[in-house]
């Protein structure tokens, strides 16, 4: 089992994993908001939690991730009212939504799921504990987390606390005793469609306490890795991690993990401002693979500026580990290529530093195979495949019998190579919405294209006929 050590925000310092017995890891990611359809940058955090799970279980743990999704906030009543259906409809069809365009990275799914809608009796519980810990009050029906109650909030964010602002709307303001208190339950009001019964009157939770709630009831407390976007290091999590030990008086989490943000023209990619890409139409136009190559990237600490040209490059990258694991032969790699496999574990232990697993070991790795394919010896593929696994990459090496494809070069029908044609002349028109029509009347034919930096690739599919 080898060391991993991860950045602590809290600390500030790179921390060792300390599993519990038996190497279990318990892993908690902030999911969406389920009030609209999830971008390239929401899914950076379902991305890198995933393939750390990947990761440490490689590595011989036993990790088990919970990522939540929030079916109960202020945006989904919003949202719904402006749809004209219902918050519940909104919720079940953005989950749904959710729930498809993550599947279609193909990384599997979390070890557990919870919904806040689904968390109530936890939540209420745990607000009755702070209450009669003098840590939260009950003002009209709302209730509060007094911030001043709790030495050490603003640890966390590193800021100080009357620097703070819990960008809460003014409505509340009146009622509370601090302008830095921020809401664990809020009273149900006449438009909203959805709420339930609390001690202190009906209503629903705030956003920080179904977190807290969810993640102690399916990891408890103490886990190993709280784990979310870099926006959410305030407020989000310093109130999570302030609510749970003013609750219990242990940490919810050692290690708080965050990840960079996505950038458009040095904006955060943000459904407030408008600046996004809608993750199942990315992995649309460019496959899942380059999705997954192009967030492996960077190190998940730092951002990543968005582009399409960045897209095309990834998917660059994959055509060239694809193309290299086309000439390679089923079996052990040669020993003398092991440094190569070896630092690609390493890099990831340390901080799992994904650009310096695929700059530092895994394309050095296929430059120095491709070299001794030209010269005529024979390369196994183990050591390729066992780092692609990680990376959720493995498709792009595809064995006798796989069902990710074959690559064709020539000998497709005139109306698949019509259809295909079609295809690259609607994207560079950029009329996507005929260019992912013609690529599912391709599938249908049981034909799938894979898009590049150059010409697209043609695959036809073993478990359909041509």
């Amino acid at each position: 089992m080898r060391e991993v050590r991860l950045h602590d925000t809290h600390s500030g310092e790179l921390i060792t994993l300390r599993p519990r017995s038996g190497g279990e890891v318990g892993i908690y990611a902030c999911g969406p908001t389920v009030y609209r359809r999830i971008h390239v940058g929401n899914a950076r955090p379902f991305v890198v939690f995933s393939l750390l799970r990947r990761f440490l279980a490689h590595e011989g743990y036993a990790p088990r991730l919970v990522v939540n999704i929030t079916d109960v906030n202020d945006k989904i009543y919003a949202e719904a009212r402006v749809a004209g259906v219902s918050s519940q409809q909104l919720a079940r069809e953005m989950t749904g939504h959710y729930l498809a365009d993550t599947e279609a990275l193909g990384l599997g799914r979390p070890d557990a799921e919870p919904l806040a809608s689904e968390t109530i009796a936890a939540i209420v519980a745990l607000i009755e504990t702070l209450i009669a810990r003098g840590h939260a009050y009950v003002a009209a029906g709302d209730v509060y987390f007094s911030v001043r109650s709790f030495p050490a909030y603003g640890s966390l964010s590193h800021r100080q606390v009357d620097d703070m602002d819990q960008g809460e709307d003014s409505e509340w303001a009146e009622r509370k005793r601090d302008p830095l208190d921020f809401a664990l339950w809020k009273a149900a009001k006449p438009e909203e469609d959805s709420s339930w019964e609390a001690p202190w009157g009906r209503g629903r939770p705030g956003w920080h306490i179904e977190c807290s709630a969810m993640a102690e009831r399916l990891l408890g407390l103490g886990f190993e890795v709280h784990g979310g976007g870099a926006d959410l290091v305030f407020p989000h999590h310093e109130n999570e991690a302030a609510q749970t030990v003013a609750a219990h008086g242990e940490p919810l989490a050692q290690i708080w993990m965050h990840n960079g943000m996505l950038r458009v023209d040095r904006e955060t990619m943000s459904k407030s401002i408008g600046n996004v890409t809608l993750l199942h139409e990315a992995i649309a136009r460019h496959g899942h693979h380059a999705v997954l190559m192009y967030l492996c990237g960077s190190h998940y600490r730092k951002p990543i500026d968005f582009s399409e040209a960045a897209l095309a490059e990834a998917s660059a990258r994959v055509a060239r580990v694809r193309e290299a694991g086309r000439r390679l032969a089923e079996g052990p790699s040669p020993q003398d290529l092991a440094r190569w496999h070896e630092q690609f574990f390493v890099a990831l232990a340390d901080d799992f530093n994904t650009a310096e697993a695929l700059n530092g070991a895994l394309f050095p790795w296929v430059r120095e195979a491709n070299a001794r394919g030209d010269r005529g010896e024979t390369v196994g593929d183990a050591d390729l495949r066992d780092m692609l696994a990680v990376l959720g990459l493995d498709g792009l090496v595809c064995g006798e019998g796989d069902e990710a494809g074959e690559l064709v070069a020539a000998g497709a029908p005139a109306d698949v190579r019509a259809l295909v044609e079609r295809r690259v002349q609607a994207r560079r028109k950029r009329d996507f919405t005929l260019a992912d029509r013609l690529r599912d009347e391709l599938a249908e034919l049981g034909w799938e294209v894979r898009d590049g930096a150059g010409e697209p690739q043609l695959i036809r599919l073993r478990d359909r006929p041509p």
